[in-house]
């Protein structure tokens, strides 16, 4: 039995599963999220699809002044090669289309959001009456920000891998959060620090609500954090009553040679036999389209009631046109064609991360350092810049961000500075490297000109 699965299997509780009292998230909301309040309008929304009703509630469009009368979609079958000549058309056209071009509930389309928890249930084998739902949202970007802006008020601390996600840090400094960075390893988080400082937690300051990780091929380390690593650290949410966010647009994109481990959503249930601690964020942008901008978010009622009042008042609703085109599709596919896609979508990326594991032996070996990610499409490269010394005769690692904006993008060859995800403004020698778009020969141009400006920076230095 693989190590994950036994860990899994001694620690699951028996017994009935406790949902967690909303009491519990209202005391951990920010100050704003409390006081939102529904929008009068898409409050009411819903009620315009009781049998019998007759609306005048809202100010839609009447469908005959839009200048569509269909629109014609080819799909390839689930797990087919890009290069397959099997086509499949797909027409959206009547009542589909006009649900495709009109205002629709903020949740999302019933039958989307639906097919959505449904497959939750599946793939994280969590039963329909455990205090859960889905929200469908723009992104799970946008659904990040929004969630972030419900716990925090500003000079909140919150709690982050380090590195973390570069698109999140953004949004955190905005809110004028205070950080608590957790080293990470090749397990994940290390549990282990995490406990040592909320043992130590000052008593005067109110303690951290949430952590937020990407527990599959985290982004930018490449790391996916172990089923023992995750139990240790959701007994440690439940000891110490912080929220885990759990964002997870990788989570499909796992390519290791271990089984996959199960996810934060999974494990709450089995091991605190309680649920309502993990708020998931998934996406659609890695496996179908990114530029469909299709998230959702899973976890409790109220979280989600807070997330979508934010969502009312600005952008009311995921695009209903790329919701009707997804739900075309997996009306199609079904659960197993989407997840029979998504495993030959793993399969096509650990091949291109083959393809760079080539291209960085070859130029990179002596000049670099990294490990080999097991999910995702980055590489974590720490480059042997030249070291500094600071004002109090300190050694710092080189300056990774000098190094790109100055050097690298001269010579035609862009990444992404790694000081962009740490949250306490450290000097690395961290890059991130992504291996999705790139073919082959160009992967290794690429490979090739960052290393030939590394050696120039380092012969600089050292003359």
């Amino acid at each position: 039995m693989p190590s994950s699965e036994a860990a899994l299997r001694a620690q699951s509780s028996s017994g009935k599963i406790e949902v967690l009292p909303s009491q519990f998230y209202e005391e951990r909301l920010s100050d704003v999220a409390r006081a939102r309040k529904p929008s009068p309008i898409w409050d009411l929304f819903s009620v315009e699809s009781n049998p019998g009703m007759l609306s005048m509630l809202a100010g839609k469009p009447h469908p005959d002044t839009f200048p569509f009368e269909y629109i014609q979609l080819g799909i390839r079958p689930a797990g087919s090669e890009p290069n397959d000549p099997t086509v499949q058309d797909l027409t959206i056209r009547d009542d589909e289309l006009a649900t495709a071009l009109q205002y629709n509930v903020t949740p999302g389309i019933p039958e989307l959001n639906e097919w959505v928890f449904k497959m939750m249930q599946e793939v994280h084998q969590r039963g329909p009456n455990e205090g859960w739902r889905v929200s469908i949202g723009p992104g799970s970007q946008d659904l990040l920000y929004k969630a972030f802006n419900a716990f925090l008020n500003p000079g909140d601390l919150v709690m982050v891998e380090g590195p973390t996600y570069p698109g999140a840090t953004p949004i955190l400094e905005a809110l004028g959060c205070q950080y608590v960075s957790i080293e990470t390893d090749k397990d994940g988080i290390l549990a282990s620090e995490l406990a040592k400082i909320l043992e130590n937690w000052d008593p005067s300051k109110p303690m951290p609500k949430v952590l937020y990780t990407i527990p599959f091929g985290s982004n930018p380390s490449g790391v996916t954090a172990s089923a023992e690593r995750r139990i240790e650290i959701l007994k440690l949410s439940k000891k110490y009553g912080f929220i885990i966010l759990e964002d997870d647009p990788y989570y499909f994109l796992y390519y290791g040679d271990s089984p996959r481990p199960p996810s934060y959503f999974t494990l709450e249930a089995r091991v605190l036999g309680e649920v309502g601690r993990v708020l998931r964020f998934d996406s659609f942008s890695k496996v179908l389209s990114a530029g469909f901008r299709i998230g959702w978010l899973t976890g409790p009622e109220r979280l989600l009631s807070a997330i979508e009042c934010h969502s009312a008042t600005s952008v009311v609703q995921a695009s209903s046109l790329s919701q009707v085109v997804i739900l075309k599709l997996l009306r199609e596919w079904g659960v197993e064609g989407l997840l029979k896609h998504a495993d030959k979508v793993a399969k096509f990326y650990k091949r291109r991360r083959d393809v760079m594991a080539t291209c960085l032996d070859r130029h990179l070996k002596g000049l670099a350092e990294w490990s080999t990610p097991d999910a995702a499409m980055f590489y974590w490269l720490k480059l042997k810049l030249p070291e500094s010394v600071d004002l109090k005769s300190i050694t710092l690692e080189g300056d990774s961000t000098v190094f790109i904006r100055s050097k690298a993008i001269d010579r035609g060859v862009l990444v992404l500075p790694g000081a962009t995800a740490f949250v306490d403004g450290r000097q690395t020698a961290r890059v991130r490297v992504s291996f999705s778009l790139l073919t082959e020969e160009e992967t290794d141009e690429a490979i090739r000109r960052l290393a030939e400006v590394l050696k120039e920076e380092i012969h600089s230095k050292s003359a």
